[in-house]
């Protein structure tokens, strides 16, 4: 690399730490071979969920999003993993959780601006320097490019752990036209430990390094349509996504920064009373969760979810509600989910009710899920 890229390359990491970047790497724009054999595996196994870019060549060929690319430039902001005066659940009003993930404001907003300003930074140096910033949602894999940019390695439970924050960072990238020295990646430094593998509530981590992404919890949470019954039981309170193969590993122990006041928790927008979530406008919804990224998917999901996680807890409290979307709410997962949840929580006092909705109910998914609830019942009277 020649003396003027370098000294840019270096300019524009202390340039990343003074608009809150927290870990920069570079690397080069060549294929991602290796990731190329493990996605067309992924798919040929019926692995992806299907939020993908489904095009495999895009995933891995950053030349063919960006002819003239040299350099790829990611970024790391780390995130919070403990939320002071977190409100507890009681008895009375049982609550859900968001994953750590979706604290604070929506993270795509935050790492698109960090982009945006290092854009405007290398156009002033570069003029006629050329650039394509992308966050999560673009066609390359931000793990991928993390990897060899050496920001983190790639760990058992899929996601980029770096030395100094563990897994807890947000990424994102930006492919550019200069040639900047590319950096060294990372040694795995996962060992033997398997413990994310282990745990996972769903076995969703088939083996170290391999998602089945259509059995992650972090998935599923997302879907919107009835969720298969053998995971309503390990749904738990999660609203929205899964911490558990991040909170179990090692290397996040005792990792908890406070760098960016927009990622800081509002403890009762992610860890809400899940009983006024079954019955929230969009409206509400959008004042009171808009600003996450955990309600892009809209308020049916995490609706649903509200209500398996009061099955979960058993919350004989919210049968009057429950009852209610079953005779109101026009959605068919509402209302069978809704049926189940009675089942669940098993007030027999609630059997007639529910032979009386059989009656009048004609979706055939609802009518499946008003047995479900009927019969346990009858088996727990």
């Amino acid at each position: 690399m020649n003396e003027e890229n370098k000294k840019l390359k270096e300019d524009l990491i202390a340039y990343s730490k003074q608009i809150g970047i927290d870990k920069i790497g570079f690397a080069s724009a060549g294929v991602f071979t290796g990731l190329k054999e493990r996605l067309k595996t992924q798919q040929e196994l019926g692995y992806q969920s299907g939020f993908e870019e489904p095009d495999i060549e895009k995933r891995t060929t950053p030349n063919l999003l960006f002819p003239t690319a040299k350099s790829i430039i990611a970024i790391a902001l780390a995130y919070p993993s403990k939320m002071e005066d977190a409100p507890r659940s009681t008895r009375e009003d049982r609550r859900g959780i968001f994953c750590r993930a979706s604290w604070g404001i929506d993270y795509h907003d935050i790492l698109r601006e960090k982009l945006r300003l290092l854009e405007s930074y290398l156009k002033e140096r570069r003029p006629d320097a050329m650039m394509k910033s992308m966050v999560d949602t673009g066609e390359l894999s931000d793990r991928a490019v993390a990897e060899r940019a050496g920001i983190g390695w790639s760990g058992k439970n899929c996601a980029i752990i770096t030395p100094e924050f563990g897994s807890y960072v947000y990424l994102g990238e930006m492919i550019t036209t200069i040639p900047f020295d590319p950096d060294t990646p990372l040694e795995d430094n996962c060992g033997t430990c398997n413990k994310c593998v282990e745990v996972c509530p769903t076995g969703a981590l088939v083996q170290g390094g391999q998602l089945d992404s259509n059995k992650c919890i972090a998935f599923l949470t997302q879907t919107k349509g009835f969720l298969a019954e053998e995971y309503r039981t390990k749904l738990g309170n999660r609203l929205y996504g899964c911490d558990t193969c991040q909170t179990v590993c090692p290397e996040n122990k005792g990792k908890d920064f406070h760098l960016h006041p927009e990622m800081e928790p509002d403890p009762e927008v992610v860890k809400p009373k899940l009983k006024p979530l079954l019955t929230i406008s969009n409206r509400e919804f959008r004042e009171n969760f808009g600003k996450i990224s955990g309600s892009w998917r809209g308020k049916k999901p995490i609706q649903r979810n509200a209500i398996i996680a009061l099955a979960h807890y058993k919350d004989t409290s919210a049968i009057p509600d429950l009852l209610s979307l079953i005779k109101n709410d026009p959605r068919p997962v509402i209302r069978g989910t809704a049926a189940w949840a009675i089942g669940k929580i098993g007030d027999i006092e609630t059997l007639e009710a529910l032979q009386n909705h059989k009656t009048t109910e004609q979706d055939p998914e609802v009518l499946k899920e008003l047995e479900k609830g009927i019969t346990m019942l009858t088996e727990q009277g």
